[in-house]
């Protein structure tokens, strides 16, 4: 039995009140992730709060996926997730079972990260030395040295530094008490000399003085407008650029093509019915028809975006998106496929990823067209999001053509 396999029962056996030995006296070593943590799961009293957390077996299935065909891919999209937060799942500081798993997952890599590799995922490095210092692995993983920050008082030097820039104030001060009262009389008599002059120009001044005054408030005025409407423009146009569209704003569902018939008016161009459960059926136009024919695509499950705005096709109503793998250079294109055992209806999930999906997406937002880039399928032919699967309840959704791109 591996060593990581023992330090992983060991920390899950603590965290779920599991003796280890009821697990370790078995063959652990053939199981995967997944098996492991339903083996230790059936043996805890925690099994019904847990069996079915969806956002646990998320994390189960990132780790089953775990290197894929880039590592390093893998563990960015972990140090983004834990840009807000101190672990997987929760809002505290507690670890969770996921948490757990992951760890021993992605030990063996990050253990060979360089020291550059190291400090571009600080958020990940943090983590890692969180759980491998609060977590009991039996000693079965080495521990991962961590630069952290140094924290430098400056309290007494800048206390000094106040202190210096008090004492020549109070000099000064009383300077000018003395250099005052010597001057007062020099000053007033100068003032009654001057008044006459004054008097007498005084007014002249006024008269020339009013208007340019004027001018120039007026002046000022227009230029701090003109500024402000330059710096709102310029933010609009930055934050437009700069906003990250997530996968999360798709709403994809499972359905299953049950009519599929060529568009009256666009050879290109097939129209299909499909199912998406509870009596919900959509048209959908697709361009499909040079690579699938009416007969092929019915009865086929597919992964559909149902928030795109509904529009005409070429006089035909079309509510929602087939996406479909596509070859470089596009002379093969199909339908992503579900795996057998998918639900028709549910979502497709991302492990990492949650929020609520757009009501419907706007199109002036572009948001569709900042995810796409996003989606492929890698070197196996499993259909991601940045190297994530799409997963159902049966497992990742698939295509014949690896490194594909999916639209």
């Amino acid at each position: 039995m591996a060593a990581s396999t023992r330090g992983l029962v060991h920390a899950l056996c603590e965290h779920l009140s599991v003796d280890p030995e009821r697990i370790l006296s078995g063959n652990v070593g053939e199981h995967d992730y997944k098996s492991l943590y339903f083996n230790i799961l059936q043996l805890s009293e925690q099994k019904g709060s847990l069996e079915s957390n969806a956002e646990v077996l998320k994390w189960v299935s990132f780790v089953n996926n775990f290197p894929g065909d880039d590592h390093l891919a893998r563990l960015k999209v972990l140090n983004d997730d834990l840009a807000q937060r101190s672990v997987l799942l929760g809002n505290g500081l507690s670890p969770s079972v996921a948490d757990i798993i992951v760890f021993a997952a992605v030990h063996p890599y990050v253990s060979r990260l360089s020291n550059p590799e190291m400090q571009k995922l600080p958020n990940l490095m943090r983590w890692m030395d969180y759980i491998q210092n609060i977590k009991d692995f039996g000693g079965a993983f080495k521990m991962i040295s961590v630069e952290k920050t140094e924290f430098k008082h400056n309290f007494s030097e800048k206390a000094a530094k106040s202190e210096a820039k008090l004492e020549p104030k109070k000099d000064t001060k009383d300077s000018k008490n003395k250099g005052t009262l010597e001057t007062d009389s020099n000053t007033k008599k100068k003032d009654a000399e001057v008044a006459q002059v004054s008097g007498k120009t005084g007014e002249q001044n006024k008269k020339v003085s009013e208007p340019v005054e004027k001018k120039k408030k007026t002046e000022k005025k227009k230029t701090s407008e003109n500024e402000a409407v330059e710096k709102k423009k310029t933010e609009k146009e930055t934050a437009g650029k700069d906003t990250e569209v997530s996968v999360t704003a798709l709403n994809l569902q499972i359905g299953q093509i049950e009519k599929a018939w060529k568009h009256p008016s666009a050879d290109s161009l097939l129209v299909e019915e499909i199912n998406l459960g509870n009596g919900n059926v959509r048209q959908v136009v697709s361009g499909l028809a040079k690579y699938c024919s009416p007969d092929e695509l019915t009865n086929r499950l597919v992964v559909l975006i149902t928030n795109v705005k509904p529009g005409k096709l070429r006089d035909v109503m079309s509510a929602g998106l087939v996406l479909c793998a596509s070859s470089e250079d596009h002379t093969t294109v199909e339908p992503l496929c579900p795996p057998e055992g998918a639900i028709i209806g549910e979502c497709i999930s991302f492990a990492g990823y949650e929020g609520k999906p757009e009501d419907v997406l706007n199109p002036k937002k572009k948001q569709l067209e900042k995810i796409t880039p996003y989606l492929y399928t890698d070197d196996k032919g499993v259909a991601t999001y940045k190297g994530i699967p799409f997963m159902t309840s049966a497992g990742p959704c698939t295509s014949s053509i690896p490194n594909a791109g999916i639209k």
